[in-house]
């Protein structure tokens, strides 16, 4: 490696260090004086919360990484356009990817790193955060919201290899509405599909109203004549209380884990459904690749701000193009998710476009 990018990546890397420290430092100060209160009344074992933390350490440096990533190449970039060092670079001959090929290499490093964090331990440090959030800050209001709460569009992988796809779930009354249960053997064939118009909890049993039973053979085909019962009491393991803890399971998967989840509901005819779950999917693999096309927007911007303009511009600028790049990648998701766009290009759209405009932007530099 020559000198200059060991005193480029140098910089970059310290910035983007120091970028990641400090929002995890005020993140956590924020968020311990906004429960403090909580934390005093209810006497919280010390313990718990360093855990908490410890545990969020992970989740937030998924979240910042883009951002620190950004800050730190305009930062390094500017003050060598400042004190014209970028002048003297080009003309000695090196183009400005010749320059900044070590800030780029270094942005794929990262994504790879978030990559493999986002998938190996955000999961499960998420389901972990939520519960002992929830024992923090729960309190009487929340529970009298959530009693009247309704859950659309809810599915479940439950016990006896079944999988659960429910219209509507009312929380109050462990009501069920637009039921469809499907059985699989051992080797994921599909063997029953239950077909109920609203299913009701009652004295620890599920009864279910206008339910149609349909049974399969191996090859998918229908056997027998379909079983229609104006009420029928289902042997169903799962509880209300397990319907309504499934909401946040998709963000506590990994993506092994959500391939075989939307796998074994692609029988299920929820196609709403699955279609939200796979740009869901595609969004994980796409999102750690915002480090470096962010970083690719920044070089540009970086080089043609005024000598001057360092420091805390540098600030200004990172929030301005980081907000109109997470805004079009928010509306490429939402067009996914309505049906307007199919799931992989929703989900890679928006980084595709920033990926091309970095690119031109930089190529057009003279």
């Amino acid at each position: 490696m020559r000198i200059l990018d060991r005193y480029i990546i140098k910089s970059v890397v310290t910035i983007f260090f120091t970028c990641v420290f400090l929002f995890l430092f005020l993140y956590i100060i924020i968020d311990v004086l906004s429960t403090l209160e909580d934390i005093l009344k209810h006497r919280y074992d010390i313990q718990i919360l360093i855990r908490y933390y410890l545990l969020y350490i992970p989740i937030m440096f998924v979240q910042v990484a883009p951002f620190a990533c950004l800050l730190s190449t305009l930062y390094t970039l500017g003050r060598l356009n400042h004190n014209n060092e970028i002048i003297a670079m080009r003309s000695s001959g090196l183009s400005i990817f010749q320059i900044s090929k070590e800030i780029i290499v270094f942005g794929l490093l990262i994504s790879f790193l978030v990559f493999w964090i986002s998938d190996r331990f955000v999961p499960q440090a998420l389901a972990t955060t939520q519960k002992i959030r929830a024992q923090v800050t729960e309190g009487s209001k929340k529970s009298k919201e959530k009693k009247a709460e309704v859950i659309s569009n809810l599915s479940l992988y439950g016990l006896k290899n079944r999988l659960f796809f429910i219209n509507k779930f009312h929380v109050a009354t462990g009501t069920m509405e637009g039921i469809i249960i499907l059985e699989h053997d051992e080797h994921q064939n599909l063997t029953k599909k239950i077909v109920a118009n609203k299913g009701v909890y009652q004295d620890g049993l599920w009864k279910f109203y206008q339910s149609i039973t349909y049974d399969f053979d191996l090859n998918g085909q229908i056997i027998h004549e379909p079983q229609y019962m104006e009420e029928e009491i289902m042997s169903v393991p799962e509880t209300p209380r397990d319907f309504v803890n499934q909401r946040q399971r998709m963000d506590n998967m990994s993506i092994a884990q959500m391939e075989d989840y939307i796998w074994k509901l692609s029988r299920s005819g929820a196609n709403s459904v699955i279609r939200n779950l796979k740009v869901d999917l595609y969004v994980r693999y796409m999102s750690p690749f915002r480090n470096v096309i962010i970083i690719l927007l920044g070089i540009p911007f970086s080089l043609i701000m005024r000598r001057r303009a360092t420091g805390l511009s540098s600030i200004g600028i990172c929030i301005l193009v980081g907000f109109l790049y997470y805004i079009l990648d928010a509306v490429c998701i939402a067009l996914g998710k309505g049906g307007i766009l199919p799931p992989l290009v929703s989900a890679s759209l928006s980084h595709v476009i920033a990926l091309i405009f970095g690119t031109y932007l930089i190529a057009s530099m003279p």
